[in-house]
């Protein structure tokens, strides 16, 4: 099997080229692009049409939301508008579910040499698509592809992607737990012309709703994409009208332009170097027991950039993605950590990275691998690594180390699968969308943000528990933020939150749980920063809960019920909930960012008052002794964070000593990069004792200490009820004054991960 790099040509075969330039397309001499543009445009004018792209893109997405009749599209914003050249290249990406448009641009590429010729791209089309080997997330993320014609040339595209209610399958919603290939799954498209001359073709429609089990709503999602992709498109033309096609064109090839100059210019800030990451899904499949190894690695040359996933476990069960959602995963990372600034327009940016994935791999399986499931599990597992090796290569960059943020909640995401007769004696089948509150990872100069929605999705919100219980037959006990949820650090990460609830007004309701990481932490820290805490689901049969309602003694935590607790897998399914049995799922928290100890006093006292950290863990991992009236004793806590970096220093043999040398970067967290007559080696930020030469693993100069996972935070419990590995809590610290360095959660067996590698 070649690597992705190797293979020439886009192909119907399981695999996608990452980059087709637009000389290189084989499009159909019937099919004119519209290929001129002005090269000077005064800068008022490009500003008020740059800013009109952007508001035609958002509006292109809020006229989905409002028409759709699904709440993942109205609550969870499962959706994501995209605006193209002619040639496919990105102009802008929506602030929706942005890894959706991760791979648009290769999918209107296939469409321009596959569909040009025969059935033809004319005006008034519009192809629809869901194949996760063409350019799907998932095959319940439908994309609808709309060419913009002026005067009889192809001027550009806009796209959108929405994850439609149910589109078939072995399972209600058409995520598929136990499936073992695409054939369990529901329908399977590539690119076809569902409209043609501006008018639905009756006969695709009736192919692709056949298999769905609420066809009635599956049509009003692709109404409400019709609708929105005709809203940008007259848009489009409006602009045209009243500045004319080269002067919009111009804007949009200076866009990208633009992106691709302010791109170069951090490129050349930075040294080249290796950057890597690892982590773990658990189970994929109902009764796996394993852990299989997610990695990421990042390469820079210069301005180019080289994803790939050596190290990654191969393709098995129902937990894979394809290219596709591989590559949409990591460029939400390029996008919001270099691309921020440019209003996520990605483009310019792309002309100087590759994506160099191995075939056969969870994240990029071949067919026909189940991938149903893919952007909760090895999607999600793709994205939040790529935050950590992004930020780490722009971490020497003191201007560029405000951009840096750790991973945040829900990077994987606890499904609660449910489905049953409904309050109105009807069938759904409903993902919970609730961990859609997530939270933010923390930042290198401050804490992340408590149930701050998900960094993949910009303008993402928690449901109301009113929608929700209006639309579905549950009843709320709680939703609340917890305690310690956030990974520890010097700056802490955001909390993540907990929701609770049981059946209403029906007899009872079938569950299947869908998840990982609730016996290792995905949302792991950066620099010394600790990881957020796991997954969980709490299912409590025949318990006193509606006794305590008839009284009105309600509750505030799951463990105030009485009743028969039962342990849930991880991929457990057909399990019935009746209506005094109580449920609740808990998602991670964001990852923290530098040595906890470094953490203020001032920052430990408002954590305990807003009951963001719990007394316990504020001695035990941050080092904050506490007085009689539970306030942080300033001289205590000195002397014990002291005593604790002494002990181990004292413990492990063969200190470093510091070195003169002159300082190449500054910070006040981890690692400094330092020169002398010898070369640049990495040194400790706050002693600057030697660490190596920043060619090596800094960790192997550090006091390692291996201690249990939920050591690392007081939500995790032990990992051996999930999975059969063993799991470590790898820390490391200076070996001249105690410092943390950094630290890693890892599968025993597997070595020190040598993360970073720097070219000075």
């Amino acid at each position: 099997m070649p690597r992705i790099s190797e293979i020439t040509d886009i192909e119907f075969d399981g695999v996608n080229h990452p980059y087709v330039p637009p000389a290189v397309l084989r499009i159909s001499p019937k099919l004119k692009l519209h290929r001129t543009w002005d090269t000077t445009i005064d800068p008022v004018t490009y500003e008020v049409i740059r800013h009109n792209l952007w508001q035609i893109n958002e509006e292109h997405g809020a006229t989905i939301q409002r028409l759709s009749g699904s709440p993942v599209a109205m609550y969870a914003l499962d959706l994501n508008p995209s605006l193209l050249t002619e040639d496919a290249e990105f102009v802008y990406f929506g602030p929706y579910m942005q890894y959706m448009s991760g791979v648009t641009d290769t999918q209107v590429k296939w469409t321009l040499e596959n569909r040009s010729d025969n059935p033809g791209i004319n005006e008034g089309d519009m192809f629809l698509a869901n194949d996760p080997w063409v350019g799907a997330a998932h095959q319940q993320d439908v994309m609808l592809l709309c060419p913009v014609f002026w005067q009889g040339e192809l001027f550009c595209w806009v796209t959108n992607c929405l994850h439609q209610y149910d589109i078939g399958g072995m399972t209600p919603g058409s995520f598929c737990p136990s499936a073992e290939s695409v054939y369990d799954e529901g329908i399977m498209l590539p690119p076809i012309k569902i409209i043609e001359n501006g008018e639905i073709r009756r006969d695709i429609e009736a192919v692709y709703l056949r298999a769905s089990r609420k066809p009635q709503l599956v049509a009003l999602d692709f109404r409400a994409q019709m609708a929105g992709n005709s809203t940008a498109r007259d848009r489009v033309l409006e602009l045209i009208r009243r500045y004319g096609p080269t002067t919009v064109k111009g804007v949009m090839k200076k866009i990208i332009d633009n992106s691709e100059k302010a791109y170069l210019e951090k490129m050349a800030r930075l040294p080249d170097g290796l950057w890597q990451d690892r982590t773990y899904i658990e189970a994929c499949r109902p009764g796996d027991r394993r852990t299989h190894r997610v990695q990421i690695q990042l390469r820079k040359e210069g301005h180019q950039l080289v994803f790939s996933n050596d190290g990654s476990a191969g393709q098995e069960g129902a937990m894979n993605a394809t290219y596709s959602g591989w590559r949409g995963a990591i460029m939400v990372a390029v996008t919001e950590l270099l691309c921020w600034d440019q209003y996520f327009a990605v483009g310019g940016a792309l002309r100087h990275i590759n994506f160099d994935p191995t075939p056969g791999t969870l994240n990029c399986a071949n067919f026909p691998a189940s991938v149903s499931t893919a952007p909760i599990q090895s999607m999600e597992i793709s994205l939040y690594p790529a935050y950590n090796v992004l930020s780490k290569m722009i971490y020497p960059d003191a201007d560029m180390r405000r951009d840096i943020m750790c991973i945040g909640g829900t990077s994987q995401w606890p499904a609660t699968l449910f489905r049953g007769i409904d309050q109105w004696g009807e069938r759904y089948g409903y993902l919970l969308i609730d961990p859609i509150g997530g939270a933010i990872g923390a930042f290198a100069h401050g804490d992340g943000i408590n149930t701050g929605g998900q960094s993949r999705t910009p303008i993402c919100q928690l449901p109301n528990i009113e929608h929700t219980e209006q639309s579905f037959p549950v009843l709320f006990l709680y939703r609340k933020e917890l305690p310690d949820s956030g990974g520890a650090g010097q700056y802490r990460g955001g909390l993540s939150a907990e929701s609770c609830f049981i059946p209403h007004n029906t007899d009872h309701i079938i569950q299947d749980t869908l998840s990982s990481g609730n016996a290792t932490p995905t949302s792991t820290g950066m620099m010394g920063g600790y990881p957020s805490t796991t997954n969980a689901y709490t299912f409590i049969r025949n318990s006193n809960i509606l006794e305590r309602m008839r009284v009105s003694s309600l509750i505030e935590d799951v463990s105030e019920v009485t009743g028969e607790a039962e342990h849930l897998e991880l991929r457990q399914q057909n399990f019935v909930q009746h209506k005094a049995d109580v449920y609740a799922v808990r998602w991670t928290g964001g990852g923290g960012f530098g040595d906890p100890f470094e953490r203020t006093i001032e920052d430990i006292e408002r954590d305990l008052e807003d009951f963001a950290i719990t007394p316990d863990a504020g001695l035990a991992i941050y080092g904050a002794v506490l007085d009689k009236q539970q306030h942080v004793d300033v001289d205590a806590t000195r002397e014990h964070r002291g005593g604790v970096r002494a002990t181990r220093v004292t413990r492990h043999a063969n200190p470093s000593r510091p070195r003169a040398g002159a300082l190449l970067t500054e910070s006040s967290v981890a690692l400094h990069i330092k020169r002398d007559a010898t070369g640049t080696f990495w040194a400790c930020a706050k002693c600057a004792a030697d660490l190596g030469p920043t060619t090596a693993n800094y960790k192997d100069c550090c006091i390692r200490e291996d201690h249990p996972v939920s050591s690392a935070n007081p939500l995790i419990g032990e990992p051996s009820r999930f999975i059969d590995d063993a799991v470590a809590f790898r820390q490391f610290f200076c070996p001249n004054c105690g410092t943390q360095i950094d630290n890693e959660i890892a599968v025993q067996r597997d070595a020190v991960l040598h993360d970073i590698s720097v070219v000075t």
